[in-house]
C-alpha cells in the first residue's frame, strides 16, 4: 500500500535533508535520522553501519558545484510503522557528467520517531 500523500512528503523531505552537506556534516543531524542498527549497502560495493556513515560523511569533501536532485519518488507501506522509500538520484558536477543511481531506503518508527534502518545506492546509466 502506497503511504498517504503527507507521509509521502514526510519520507521526500528526511531523504532530502540526508543530501544536503550541512546535515552530511553534522554528526548529529545524521544520528538523529539513522536507525542505531543502521546498514547500508553502498554504491561503491561497501557495506557500511551507522558509525561509519558519520565518520564517511564527516570525512566527505565540500563540492559546492554539486547539486543532487531526486526524481520518480514513491513510498511504500511494507508494515504498521515501516515504509519503504525508492527514488532515482541525479548528482550534477559542474563540468562533468552527471552521475545517476537508484537509491532505496527502509524506515521505521521507534520511539515515535522515523529512523532509516537501511539504504542502498546502485549506479545506473542515465535513462
Amino acid at each position: 500500500m502506497k503511504a498517504d500523500y503527507l507521509e509521502e512528503s514526510l519520507f521526500r523531505e528526511f531523504e532530502e535533508r540526508l543530501l544536503q552537506p550541512n546535515v552530511r556534516k553534522s554528526a548529529k543531524d545524521i544520528m538523529d535520522l539513522l536507525a542505531d542498527e543502521f546498514i547500508e549497502f553502498g554504491s561503491s560495493g561497501h557495506v557500511f553501519d551507522k558509525q561509519q556513515i558519520i565518520k564517511s560523511l564527516q570525512n566527505e569533501p565540500i563540492e559546492p558545484l554539486t547539486r543532487r536532485s531526486i526524481t520518480e519518488f514513491k513510498t511504500l507501506v511494507l508494515a504498521t510503522e515501516v515504509v519503504l522509500v525508492t527514488y532515482r538520484l541525479v548528482r550534477h558536477i559542474s563540468g562533468e557528467q552527471s552521475v545517476h543511481s537508484l537509491r532505496s531506503s527502509i524506515w521505521k518508527l521507534n520511539n515515535h520517531r522515523w529512523k532509516m534502518m537501511f539504504h542502498q545506492g546502485t549506479l545506473v546509466r542515465e535513462s
